[in-house]
């Protein structure tokens, strides 16, 4: 059973696609961040790149546009599923474009990082049942209708529907219409067609002349198909406009389109699954797990059989992990979003009809994605190589951003490490600086460190330093975050310490004094409290009053 839920809160449209409870796909739209895949420029060339074969294009974005010269001219051929094929001899960029020229031009690939959109001069308009070529002469038809008879039933459909001069690609959902249906499809898309040719004489490069459909309108347009059970939708305007849109697109659809003004994802435990994708490891129900590495060049995925133990033999064990992990990784690509290349290390299998029971499962799963891929199959080392096409954005680089501590590495310098860099910049700065002392602000942990058991830590650094040294423990800072700052007078002395004499306060015994098991250890921030009694205490949380204060150190007892 599959399902569509489409959720608009604010300024946020999500739309979840749900095959037997569980979520397959999910798209996201901001009003901020605007789908741009579809949407029509009349650009500018800024410059023409022989050595790449390419030129970038102003089409009014932050950056310019890339136009690869296989992109840059109408397409020789076209293969049986719409795949736009080149010629043997490709056009020299050189010869397509020129500096300065103005191009009809459309967004084929989402900008990425710091690279700008791709585009090409080829313009596809999609309609409900096929996609409008107004610039190549040829006939496709959807690679997902299987049957021959119906191939050729519709290709000979869209040869006598196809405008002069013009394509078309039949569509998955028309598989069994009738020629009045594909028609309309065709005139529908032709007066677009006109919309935008009389938007481009009028527009001054680079401007914007036509924007593909919102997302919930595109939703309707490409997945609300017969299989679909129902669509659920939680807010009464953009029901009313998916209603709208269904009486034109496909009305013997509209009953399946429901209103429901809830929290969807939360009744369906969508958010979860999200989190869930967001994450490197994905667990199997079998106790096994995926590890999902995602780069710019290619996607990396592990799988690993951990706590599955299997029940007969080590062969039988591994096929069961790699055969779960084959359906799993099909609708990890498909939730995530991952395209281009993608490399996958299953648990080797040395039986030969192991391998290709695997591949098999992993082929089939596929065939759900709307997405083309190609499965080329196992190397020499044993991993699977395939491709997914990119055609928008991956839902880690949508919903998050590089981490601003480790930028996007996945680690951050250790405690440790963190505190010998503090070392090094004190000595460094004790040896030029004129100041009587330093205050070092850390995080708790590498407070700690500095000041070490008893204080010693810090009674060897001053002496290296010469100085006298004050470190305060501040929980607001990153453990990778620090500062060293020269200390000239007594009051600025005295203002650094944590804790004054009479001070009541809570803290936890973390363990018992080296040298007087019966004192307990606490910490402030960092700042050592030895609590009087309190090594009977350990691991709980005290009240204690403060007795004596000295600089790396305090002094309390218990509070009964």
């Amino acid at each position: 059973m599959k399902e569509l839920l489409v959720q608009t809160i604010e300024e946020e449209t999500e739309v979840a696609l749900l095959e037997e409870g569980r979520l397959a796909e999910y798209y996201l739209e901001r009003s901020s961040n605007q789908r741009l895949v579809g949407n029509i420029f009349k650009g500018r060339v800024e410059n023409v790149l022989p050595g790449m074969q390419a030129a970038f294009v102003n089409i009014g974005l932050e950056k310019n546009a890339f136009l690869y010269a296989g992109d840059a001219a109408p397409p020789r051929t076209v293969a049986e599923d719409g795949e736009l094929q080149s010629g043997e001899t490709r056009l020299q960029i050189q010869d397509a474009v020129k500096a300065g020229q103005e191009l009809l031009v459309q967004i084929a690939k989402e900008p990425v990082g710091v690279k700008g959109a791709r585009i090409t001069t080829n313009v596809t308009l999609p309609g409900r049942y096929l996609v409008l070529m107004p610039t190549v002469d040829y006939i496709g038809v959807s690679r997902r209708i299987e049957s021959e008879s119906e191939r050729e039933r519709l290709k000979d459909l869209a040869l006598s529907i196809k405008p002069p001069g013009m394509g078309l690609i039949i569509r998955t959902v028309a598989e069994n219409l009738t020629a009045g249906e594909l028609e309309q499809d065709v005139k529908g898309l032709l007066t677009l067609w006109q919309k935008i040719q009389g938007k481009l004489d009028k527009a001054v490069a680079p401007a914007l002349v036509h924007s593909d459909f919102e997302l919930a309108l595109r939703i309707v347009r490409d997945l609300l198909t017969a299989d679909i059970e129902r669509m659920w939708v939680n807010n009464v305007y953009v029901y009313e406009k998916l209603l709208e849109a269904v009486d034109l697109l496909a009305p013997g659809l509209k009953a399946k389109i429901k209103l429901r003004e809830a929290d969807l994802f939360a009744e369906y435990a969508v958010e979860q699954e999200i989190q869930k994708a967001l994450k490197k490891k994905v667990w199997l129900k079998s106790g096994g797990y995926l590890v999902i590495d995602q780069t710019e060049a290619l996607t990396a995925i592990d799988v690993n059989t951990g706590k599955y133990v299997g029940v007969n033999s080590l062969e039988e064990t591994i096929l069961n992990i790699n055969l779960e992990a084959a359906v799993e990784i099909a609708r990890q690509l498909r939730l995530r979003n991952i395209g281009g290349i993608i490399i996958i290390d299953f648990i080797d299998m040395q039986l030969p009809e192991h391998q290709a029971s695997v591949l098999k499962a992993l082929e089939q799963e596929c065939k759900r994605d709307r997405v083309k891929t190609n499965i080329l199959g196992l190397t020499q080392l044993g991993l699977v190589e395939m491709t997914r096409k990119k055609m928008r954005q991956s839902l880690e680089s949508v919903m998050t951003r590089n981490c601003p501590y480790c930028d996007g590495y996945g680690k951050v310098a250790s405690e440790e490490t963190v505190a010998l860099r503090v070392k090094k910049e004190l000595l460094e700065k004790a040896g030029y600086s004129e100041a009587p002392g330093f205050l070092v602000e850390a995080h708790p942990l590498v407070a700690a460190l500095l000041i070490g058991s008893g204080g010693q830590s810090l009674e060897k650094l001053e002496r290296q330093a010469g100085k006298t040294i004050v470190v305060k423990g501040c929980d607001h800072l990153h453990v990778t975050k620090y500062e060293v700052r020269a200390l000239y007078s007594e009051q600025e002395f005295a203002a650094q310490s944590p804790l004054t004499v009479g001070q009541i306060l809570e803290l936890t015994v973390s363990e018992p004094h080296s040298v007087n098991p019966q004192t307990g250890i606490g910490r402030v921030n960092g700042f050592v409290v030895n609590v009087e009694d309190g090594g009977a205490h350990v691991g709980e949380q005290v009240t204690v009053e403060v007795t004596k204060v000295q600089r790396t150190s305090a002094t309390a007892k218990l509070i009964l």
